[in-house]
């Protein structure tokens, strides 16, 4: 039975599916010593190379993921490579054999909290996917007066630059002047979101920490560079989160 070639080599572990379809479109996997095409289905005796090196493909027997939680400093990209010589999270992460370890969505650079990887790209990519509406929350310090009304505009809704976003739910944490704190939840990824909805309101966020991705909780006792790998019932639960 063939599959097509982004779920095979996802499922592998190679990149999420979004991940190799550009490694495709930009020539450098190869189905029979062919470059491969987008959507090309291919079986176990298929030879297929990623930047000329051979691939060994189990079209039947998906390996169980590993998931590994980082808990991300301030300062640091969710890229493999950077063109300025930023710190990157994977340059923490434990080697891997005939694998990689793929992010579930990123923070951005001041951005700290919890990082999920993965071995799986079809995980990946369904957790990360707007449709199976994962739950996000943060830690959010806020500098600025909050009014409710402020708070409402928040939950019902915010025109943004790329479309209406929203928190799901807000909870005022307490603390005063430049030290009031709030925790928000948010079903999608989008690009600083958190903080843009903020600002949206006049307010500015001086701290951001991710402490919770859909079932899975930044534990307190974890330290900033830690990683971390979650057991069976942990990714189990995480992935419940995206069939239920």
């Amino acid at each position: 039975m063939n599959e097509r070639i982004h779920k095979v080599l996802a499922n592998a572990g190679h990149g999420s599916r979004r991940e190799i379809e550009a490694l495709i479109r930009d020539g450098k996997i190869a189905v029979n010593g062919k470059p491969a095409i987008l959507g090309q289905c291919i079986g176990e005796k298929d030879r297929v190379t990623i930047n000329s090196r051979a691939i060994r493909l189990h079209l039947h027997q998906k390996k169980n993921p590993k998931v590994l939680a980082y808990y991300k400093p301030a300062g640091e990209v969710c890229t493999r490579r950077d063109e300025k010589g930023r710190e990157t999270v994977f340059r923490n992460l434990p080697p891997l054999r005939n694998s990689r370890w793929i992010n579930i969505g990123r923070l951005d650079l001041n951005t700290m909290g919890l990082l999920l990887f993965t071995t799986d790209g079809d995980l990946a990519n369904k957790l990360m996917h707007p449709s199976s509406q994962v739950e996000r929350e943060y830690a959010v310090r806020i500098l600025g007066d909050v009014t409710k009304k402020n708070l409402n505009a928040l939950l019902d809704g915010v025109a943004l630059e790329d479309g209406v976003a929203k928190f799901t739910d807000i909870h005022d944490s307490g603390g005063k002047g430049a030290n009031h704190w709030f925790h928000v939840v948010v079903m999608e990824g989008r690009n600083k979101e958190v903080r843009r909805l903020w600002e949206s309101q006049g307010v500015q966020v001086t701290r951001l920490i991710r402490t919770r991705f859909g079932s899975y909780i930044l534990p307190r006792k974890k330290r900033v560079g830690q990683h971390w790998r979650l057991d069976d019932k942990e990714i189990e639960a995480l992935q419940k989160t995206i069939t239920s």
